[in-house]
């Protein structure tokens, strides 16, 4: 079993790590009291591989003093269990500014001030960093950026990629309430007004080429994949691992699911990590 101790300052972003960490894999408890770390890893083992790979986080909000924390840790090493501590950093004036944001009250701020809270958190977790395995200072770091350097700690070796859902929808029963871009193709050929095109959908090869003859058409989705080419690597800058295209028409039925499925291809053949969903094609 892999097991990881996350400490570090309050406001340096363990949250973030703990959650980049079940991406990878890991089964993440946040505020672990220090003395149960050996029952707990007992506990894991027992399950003979469900949890392979843990982590804990212990910081200051449990209020134990760290020599429990040592104490805890050298019984993990009597019994066995190898380990790795992951300390979370950041520099006094990030830390002020990101509980200013927040509004949140430092657990050590007893009306001395949250500069002074702070300082004296570093002096107590002074000892937990000079044992630290691991130092991630993320003072200007992204989210994305975050995250690229865990995988390069922790990664398995599969790249995490971005995923993609296309999904094709109908406006008359609403937008998709996970969309992250909606992109409206109601001003495309309509091939409900074919007879022989309206009850099928627009996987149909007929429906299909008849909404993609046309130069509209065309031009739409090439600056739709330019559009969406532009956009995905800077979602994944951002520290996104999910994203939702929606492609509307009036029912959801032949326009949009055409786009979509024609999107879906381009994203895929590009190498994306893609679905393609159809959320109204069976309605009436």
């Amino acid at each position: 079993m892999e097991m990881l101790i996350i400490s570090g300052l309050s406001g340096a972003g363990k949250s973030r790590v703990a959650a980049a960490l079940e991406d990878l894999d890991f089964y993440c408890v946040d505020n672990m009291p220090a003395p149960l770390m050996p029952l707990f890893a007992e506990l894991c083992a027992a399950t003979r591989g469900r949890y392979e790979r843990v982590a804990l986080v212990s910081d200051i909000r449990g209020r134990d003093n760290f020599e429990q924390l040592f104490s805890a840790l050298d019984q993990l090493s009597e019994r066995g269990f190898d380990y790795k501590i992951l300390y979370v950093d950041a520099t006094v004036e990030t830390v002020v500014k990101r509980y200013k944001e927040t509004r949140r009250r430092h657990p050590l701020d007893d009306a001395g001030g949250l500069e002074a809270a702070v300082r004296r958190e570093i002096q107590l977790l002074e000892p937990v960093r000079r044992r630290a395995d691991y130092i991630i200072d993320t003072t200007g770091l992204t989210l994305g950026r975050l995250q690229r350097t865990l995988f390069h700690l922790f990664g398995t070796g599969k790249e995490q990629k971005l995923h993609v859902t296309v999904m094709s929808f109908g406006f008359k029963y609403g937008i998709p309430i996970e969309a992250d871009l909606v992109f409206d193709v109601r001003f495309l050929p309509n091939p409900f007004y074919v007879p022989e095109l309206r009850e099928r959908d627009g996987t149909d090869p007929d429906v299909r080429d008849y909404v993609f003859n046309s130069d509209v058409t065309r031009q739409f989705l090439v600056r739709l994949e330019e559009m969406i080419d532009f956009l995905l690597p800077n979602y994944e800058e951002e520290g996104k691992m999910t994203v939702t295209v929606c492609v509307g028409c009036t029912g959801g039925h032949h326009r949009s699911v055409a786009v979509a499925e024609a999107l879906g291809a381009y994203l895929t053949g590009m190498g994306h990590d893609v679905d393609c969903v159809h959320r109204d094609v069976g309605k009436n």
